[in-house]
C-alpha cells in the first residue's frame, strides 16, 4: 500500500502526487498510478468536441522516503495536510514556494503562525489514535464516487491520519462481495445496497452501516441515436435498458419513470444489469436501446456521438440520493477511532466537492487511469453542469450532480418502498426501523458539526417525485398507491 502522499511537504523537490514517473514501490510495480494535475482554466466548445482525446494525463511526481513508524506516518500526514491546505491543495504553488525560500525557512514561517505541535495534538485528541491506519476502500469508477476518490490525491485521508488505498472495482456485485469478505475495510456503494445487505436481499444478511451519502442527482437516461424520434416513453415498448445493479437508484428510478408513463418495467421493457464501464460499448453494439447510468458514461455516450441525454434524473426527483460511503457494522464497532477518522475524511471531501468553484480542480484529480480513466472535459461537463446533450444544444445545469453527505432516513424509507413495490423484499417491512439502523444520520450530523458545517435538525422529510408526494410516515399506503408493481396489493 502506498504512502506516496506522505512525502516531505516542506521540500520543493518532493511531489506529493503519483504518476507514471513516480519511483515509489507501488508505482514502480504498476499496481497503481496515483496522479495529480495542474489546474487549467481551459474553455471547450462542448458541442463540437472530437470523439476522442488524450486530455486525461498523469502529472509528474517523484519518490519519497519511507517513514519508520505509524506515529511518524501520522505526524507527517498532519504536516502534509496542513501545508497542502495553506496552499489550497495546489502542488505547483507549494513546490515553487519551497524551492524559493528553502524548506527550513518555509517550516519556520508556517510554525510562526500555526504551531504544528499544537495542531497535531488537537487533531489526535479530537480523533483518538486510529486502531488501523492502512485501509482498503473499493470504488466503482463513476463520478458519484468523487469524494471517495478525490480524498486520496487531494490529501483528505491523510489529513485525519489515514493511509488509504482506493481500489478500482469492476462492478457492484464485486464491491459487495469484497466488502462481505473483509477484503475492503469500507466501500463506495449504491444507497440501496447497505439496506439490501443488512436485510439479506441478494446476499447473506450482514449488518451494514451507511453514515454518508456521496452524491445527489448525477444520473441520466440515455438513448441510442437511432431513437431520436422516440422521446415519448410510451414508444419504448420492447426496448432493452441497462442499469448498473438491481439494488440501485438507477433501477428504481427507471422503473418509476416508465411506470408513470404507463409501462410495466417487468413486461413492456427489458432491464439488464450492465457494469457502468460497459454501458457505452453495449449501446454502440446495439445490445441496449438506452440506459439509466451513472456518469461519466451518460456524457461519454454523447462524446462518442452514439447517444443523447433524454432526461437528467434530477428532473425525475430533484435531490435524489445515488451513491454512498458504507462499511460493516463490525468495522465501526471494532475500530471506532478509525471509523471516525474515515468518516471525517469522507464528509470533509464531500463538502469540498459541493462547492462549484472546486469542480474543475476535482475533475483533473479524478481523471487518471487508476481512477475514472476518462478525458478531463467529459468529467468537467458532468461536475460543472455545462454539457452537450447530444441533441445539438449546450446545457447549463450547475446541480446536474451535487454532493451532500447527510443520509436522510426518509430517503432510506423511499428506497425500501420501491424494493417492496418491485418484489425485491416480501412480507411486512418495518421501514423506519431498518432505515434508522442502516442510515446512521447521527454519526454524519456529529461529524458535520465538528467540521463546522450545518446539519439538518430532523432526519425525515417529504419528497415530490414526478408530481406525486411521498410521505415517509405512510410508506405502505405509498406502495399500494401505484397501479403498477409486483408488491402492490
Amino acid at each position: 500500500m502506498s504512502i506516496k502522499s506522505l512525502g516531505d511537504p516542506f521540500s520543493g523537490e518532493s511531489d506529493l502526487r503519483h504518476s507514471k514517473s513516480c519511483g515509489c514501490e507501488a508505482c514502480a510495480t504498476g499496481k497503481h498510478h496515483h496522479a495529480g494535475h495542474d489546474h487549467h482554466e481551459d474553455t471547450y466548445d462542448l458541442a463540437s468536441m472530437p470523439a476522442h482525446s488524450d486530455m486525461a494525463v498523469d502529472g509528474a511526481a517523484s519518490a519519497s522516503g519511507k517513514l519508520a513508524s505509524s506515529e511518524e506516518m501520522l505526524d507527517r500526514a498532519i504536516e502534509s495536510a496542513v501545508v497542502r491546505s495553506v496552499f489550497g491543495h495546489n502542488e505547483i504553488s507549494r513546490r515553487s514556494f519551497a524551492k524559493m525560500v528553502g524548506s527550513g525557512t518555509m517550516m519556520a514561517a508556517l510554525a510562526s503562525v500555526l504551531p504544528l505541535d499544537k495542531v497535531k495534538a488537537a487533531i489526535l485528541d479530537d480523533l483518538g489514535t486510529p486502531e488501523k491506519t492502512k485501509l482498503n476502500i473499493g470504488f466503482v469508477p463513476i463520478t458519484c464516487a468523487t469524494p471517495i476518490i478525490m480524498a486520496q490525491p487531494m490529501g483528505f485521508y491523510e489529513k485525519y491520519g489515514l493511509d488509504v488505498d482506493v481500489i478500482k472495482t469492476a462492478g457492484w456485485a464485486v464491491a459487495r462481495d469484497k466488502s462481505l469478505n473483509n477484503e475492503y475495510d469500507a466501500s463506495h456503494m449504491l444507497t440501496p445496497m447497505p439496506l439490501a445487505i443488512t436485510m439479506g436481499a441478494g446476499s447473506t444478511a450482514t449488518p451494514f452501516l451507511m453514515p454518508a451519502v456521496e452524491n445527489i442527482n448525477g444520473q441520466a437516461i440515455v438513448l441510442h441515436n437511432d431513437h431520436l424520434d422516440k422521446r415519448d416513453p410510451k414508444q419504448w415498448k420492447g426496448f432493452k435498458f441497462g442499469v448498473p445493479f438491481e439494488y440501485s437508484m438507477h433501477n428504481f428510478l427507471l422503473r418509476y419513470y416508465v411506470a408513470e408513463h404507463g409501462l410495466d418495467p417487468d413486461k413492456d421493457i427489458q432491464i439488464r444489469v450492465v457494469p457502468p464501464p460497459e454501458m457505452v460499448a453495449n449501446l454502440r453494439a446495439g445490445n441496449l436501446d438506452g440506459y439509466l447510468s451513472p456518469d461519466p458514461f451518460n456524457q461519454r455516450a454523447v462524446w462518442e456521438k452514439i447517444g443523447f441525454i433524454h432526461t437528467l434524473t434530477k428532473d425525475i426527483w430533484e435531490g435524489h440520493p445515488c451513491c454512498a460511503f458504507a462499511c460493516s457494522k463490525a468495522f465501526a464497532d471494532e475500530m471506532p477511532n478509525t471509523y471516525g477518522a474515515l468518516l471525517k475524511s469522507i464528509v470533509d471531501a464531500t463538502q469540498y466537492a459541493s462547492k462549484p468553484e472546486n469542480r474543475k480542480e476535482i475533475s483533473a484529480a479524478i481523471a487518471p487511469t487508476n481512477y475514472l480513466n476518462q478525458p478531463v472535459p467529459v468529467i468537467e461537463q458532468v461536475l460543472t453542469g455545462r454539457y452537450a446533450d447530444g441533441l445539438g444544444e449546450v446545457k447549463n445545469v450547475p446541480d446536474r450532480i451535487d454532493f451532500d453527505p447527510f443520509p436522510w432516513h426518509s430517503m432510506g424509507v423511499w428506497i425500501l418502498t420501491q424494493m417492496k413495490r418491485w418484489g425485491y423484499i416480501d412480507g411486512d417491512v418495518d421501514y423506519k426501523k431498518i432505515a434508522e439502523e442502516v442510515y446512521v444520520a447521527a454519526d454524519c450530523a456529529k461529524i458535520m458539526k465538528d467540521l463546522g458545517y450545518e446539519a439538518p435538525d430532523s432526519t425525515y422529510q417529504k419528497y415530490t417525485i414526478m408530481g406525486k408526494v411521498f410521505d415517509p410516515d405512510q410508506p405502505e399506503a405509498y406502495v399500494n398507491s401505484f397501479p403498477i408493481g409486483k408488491g402492490v396489493s
